[in-house]
C-alpha cells in the first residue's frame, strides 16, 4: 500500500514530494532532515512566544471593549430618560422589520427611568457634551447689574430646527402617532429600521407642496419643540437658560416652531403660522403694553411683521445659500462630498443621492434659500466681490467644470449665479419649476414704485432685493453672525457619461397648467444634456486660492453661509431707501469663530452657524435687547465684508 503527500510551499518547489515503500533510505534521511530542521524551528518560535508578552494596548485586546464603551456613551448621551419606557416598543419594532417573531415580555422600567435620571444629575455637565459650565453666566451678569426682562421675545428657528411629529391615523402611519419622526431618539430608530416608511411621512406631495395621502406631519410646540434636537445636542436652550435667570418665562417669552418643510405660503394655507404669529405679537403688545423683540436664527430670519421694538437675525440667510443650489441639483452639499470614503459608502448604501434629492425637492421651504441677485451680487466669469487678489479661480463661476469635462460633453459650461439657477432648474422636474414659479423669486428689482407693489406679491418676501424692509422709523435691526470658519462658495461639478436623470424622458412631453410665467416650460434639451451632474469629489487641491476640497471651492463664512449673504445687505444694501423706506438703523456684529479644541461644539466663542447659539457674544447682545439696553450694542468687524459689499452692483 503507498501513501501520497502532497505540499505546496511558498518557497519549495511546485512537485509532488511522493512517498512510498521503494523509495530510497537517502530520500527518507533527507526528509527526516528536513523535518527535524522545522520542529526545531517550531520550537524556538514557541519558546519565543512565551516569553514575549502581549501589550495590553494592542489594537485586538482593547479596540472591541473601546467600541462597546463608545456605544454605551453615546446610548447615555442620545437617550433622554422618557426614552426609556419606549425601548420595549422600539424593540419590538426591530423585531417585526426583520420578521423574527418573539413575544416579549411586558416589563416595568419606571424604575429603570427614575434610577437613569437620578445616575445622569451625578454627571459632571461637561461631559454630557451640551455644556461647558457657562449654563446662566449671562444671565447672572445682567442681574447683577440690576437688568431685568422688559421687552416680550419671540424665537423664531431656522431650517431643520424645528422638531415635527405625526399626526396621521393611517393604518401604514399609526405605529408613529404623536411620535417625534424629527428630532429625538425615535428619528433615529425609524430612520435606522423603518427607512422606507419614514421618508414617506416626511415627503411633501411634490404637486401641491402640503400633505401627501394618508401622511399628516406637523411641528412640535412649546419651548421644547427647538430647544434641543436630540439630547445633548442644543439649539435654543442656552439662549433660554439666561433669558430665565432676567425673568423670563412662558408669560413673556414664545419660541414660535413651524414645518420648515413647507413653502411660506403653504405654511400660512395650511397652518396659518403668520396669522398666529401675528396674533401672539399683538397680544404681547396689548397685555404688556410694550413692543416685542424678535431673534431669527438662520432661515427664520426673513420674518419681519409690524409691533416690533427690535429684530435680530442670527446668522440670517438673506441673499441665499450655495449650498441650496447644490441640494436641488444633486442632493449633495460639503457636508456629504467630504466625509471619509467610508462615511461616504455608509450613506449612499443607507441614505442615497437620490434619496436625498428626492426629499429636498419635496421640501419646498427649503428653496427659500436659493441664492438670490444673480450675477449682480455673486459674481461674473472674471471676478465676484468676494475673490480675493491672489485668487486662481473666481467664486463667480458658481458652477464650473475642469478641461476635459468642457472639451468632451456637448453641454457643460461654465456658469455664474444666473445660468446655474437656469440650468438646475432645466434639470429638475416640472413640478418642482412650477413649485419655484409659484413662491419664489430671486432677482434684484430698483424701481421703487415696483418695490412697493410687491408688498402685496407673497412670491417676493422672501427675496430682500425685491421686497422692502417694514415701514417702522423705530424698529432696529441687528445683523449678528459668526465669521472665520471655511464656508462651501462654489463648485466643480462632473458629468457621468452614461447614466440620465429620472425625469429626462418625461420633460419633452410635459406641458405645464396656469404657469404664471417662463420657469414652469418644459426645458428644451437632448440626451446627453440630461446626463447625470455630481459634485466633482475627486477634485482636490489646497494649493490654490481660493482652496478646493472634494470638489467645493471653499470661502468666508459661518460654516454653512457665505459671508456675502450674512452681512452684505446688512452694512450696504439695506442702507439705501428704496430697500428701506423707513431708514431703519442697522447694527451689525461680526463674532469671530475661536472654538475650544477639546470641546465638542467649540465653547463659549464659537461661531459656527448652529452652534452660534450657544455662544457668550450671541447671548450678551439678546440680553442686551430684551432688557432694555440695547444702546450699548455697536458694530463690530472682523471680516471685509464692507470691502466686499462695496463692490456689488446695488445700483
Amino acid at each position: 500500500m503507498s501513501m501520497v503527500l502532497t505540499k505546496r510551499k511558498s518557497n519549495w518547489s511546485d512537485t509532488d514530494l511522493t512517498l512510498n515503500d521503494t523509495k530510497s533510505t537517502h530520500e527518507r534521511s533527507k526528509l527526516n532532515e528536513v523535518t527535524g530542521v522545522l520542529e526545531q524551528e517550531l520550537k524556538v518560535f514557541r519558546s519565543r512566544t512565551k516569553q514575549t508578552p502581549q501589550r495590553f494596548f494592542s489594537a485586538r485586546h482593547i479596540l472591541f471593549p473601546l467600541g462597546i464603551l463608545l456605544g454605551v456613551l453615546l446610548g447615555f448621551i442620545l437617550i433622554e430618560p422618557s426614552d426609556i419606557k419606549d425601548i420595549h416598543n422600539q424593540f419590538s419594532l426591530f423585531l417585526d422589520y426583520h420578521e423574527i417573531s418573539i413575544k416579549l415580555p411586558d416589563i416595568d422600567l419606571s424604575s429603570v427611568e427614575s434610577e437613569w435620571n437620578r445616575l445622569r444629575s451625578n454627571i459632571p455637565e461637561v461631559w454630557k457634551l451640551a455644556n461647558d459650565g457657562r449654563e446662566f453666566k449671562v444671565g447672572e451678569e445682567f442681574k447683577a447689574r440690576g437688568l431685568s426682562a422688559h421687552y416680550p421675545v419671540i424665537l423664531v428657528p431656522g431650517i431643520v430646527s424645528t422638531g415635527l411629529e405625526s399626526w396621521s391615523t393611517h393604518p401604514d402611519f399609526r405605529p408613529f402617532f404623536r411620535e417625534k419622526l424629527w428630532g429625538g431618539f425615535n428619528m433615529l430608530s425609524q430612520v435606522t429600521f423603518n427607512k422606507e416608511k419614514w421618508i414617506s411621512a416626511m415627503m411633501l406631495d411634490p404637486i401641491t407642496g402640503l400633505d401627501p395621502p394618508d401622511a399628516k406631519i406637523r411641528a412640535a410646540e412649546g419651548i421644547n419643540a427647538a430647544s434641543t434636537f436630540i439630547q445633548g445636542y442644543w439649539l435654543w436652550s442656552k439662549i433660554i437658560e439666561n433669558l430665565a435667570v432676567v425673568n423670563y418665562d412662558t408669560n413673556n417669552l414664545y419660541l414660535a416652531p413651524y414645518d420648515w418643510r413647507l413653502s411660506f405660503w403653504n405654511l400660512e394655507e395650511r397652518d396659518g403660522y403668520f396669522s398666529k404669529l401675528k396674533t401672539t405679537i399683538e397680544g404681547f403688545k396689548k397685555r404688556q403694553n410694550k413692543k416685542v423683540v424678535v431673534a431669527a436664527h438662520s432661515m427664520g430670519s426673513t420674518v419681519l411683521l409690524n409691533h416690533i421694538e427690535a429684530f435680530v437675525a442670527i446668522a440670517g440667510t438673506h441673499l441665499g445659500v450655495a449650498k441650496a443650489m447644490s441640494a436641488f441639483l444633486s442632493g449633495e452639499m460639503k457636508d456629504t462630498v467630504q466625509m471619509n470614503p467610508v462615511g461616504v459608502y455608509v450613506l449612499e448604501r443607507f441614505f442615497s443621492r437620490k434619496e436625498r434629492q428626492k426629499l429636498f425637492r419635496s421640501w419646498a421651504g427649503s428653496a427659500s434659500m436659493w441664492i438670490k441677485g444673480g450675477r449682480d451680487i455673486w459674481g461674473n466669469w472674471t471676478h465676484a466681490p468676494d475673490d480675493e487678489s491672489d485668487s486662481a479661480y473666481t467664486h463667480g463661476k458658481l458652477i464650473s467644470f475642469r478641461g476635459s469635462q468642457l472639451i468632451n460633453d456637448t453641454n457643460p459650461r461654465n456658469m455664474t449665479a444666473d445660468e446655474a439657477g437656469t440650468w438646475i432648474l432645466e434639470h429638475t422636474p416640472p413640478y418642482f419649476q412650477k413649485m419655484m414659479a409659484t413662491n419664489y423669486s430671486f432677482g434684484i428689482e430698483r424701481d421703487e414704485e415696483i418695490l412697493k407693489r410687491n408688498d402685496f406679491d407673497h412670491t417676493k418676501w422672501t427675496n430682500p432685493l425685491e421686497h422692502r424692509l417694514p415701514n417702522a422709523p423705530s424698529m432696529k435691526f441687528y445683523c449678528v453672525y459668526g465669521h472665520g470658519k471655511e464656508t462651501e462658495r462654489s463648485y466643480w461639478y462632473a458629468r457621468a457619461p452614461d447614466t440620465f436623470d429620472d425625469h429626462s424622458g418625461e420633460a419633452a412631453d410635459h406641458v405645464c397648467v396656469d404657469s404664471p410665467n417662463d420657469y414652469c416650460k418644459p426645458p428644451k434639451f437632448d440626451i446627453s444634456s440630461s446626463r447625470m451632474s455630481f459634485i466633482d469629489a475627486e477634485y482636490t487641491d489646497d494649493s490654490v486660492n481660493p482652496k478646493i476640497r472634494n470638489g467645493v471651492k471653499m470661502g468666508e463664512g459661518d460654516g454653512t453661509v457665505s459671508l456675502l449673504s450674512l452681512g452684505a445687505m446688512c452694512v450696504e444694501g439695506w442702507k439705501r431707501r428704496r430697500w428701506n423706506p423707513a431708514g431703519i438703523n442697522i447694527t451689525t456684529v461680526e463674532l469671530p469663530h475661536k472654538p475650544v479644541p477639546n470641546m465638542p461644539r467649540g465653547g463659549a466663542n464659537t461661531s459656527d452657524h448652529v452652534d452660534i447659539l450657544g455662544s457668550t457674544g450671541l447671548s450678551e447682545i439678546l440680553l442686551k435687547v430684551a432688557t432694555g439696553v440695547g444702546n450699548e450694542i455697536e458694530d463690530r468687524f472682523v471680516s471685509n465684508i464692507r470691502e466686499y459689499a462695496k463692490k456689488i452692483k446695488w445700483d
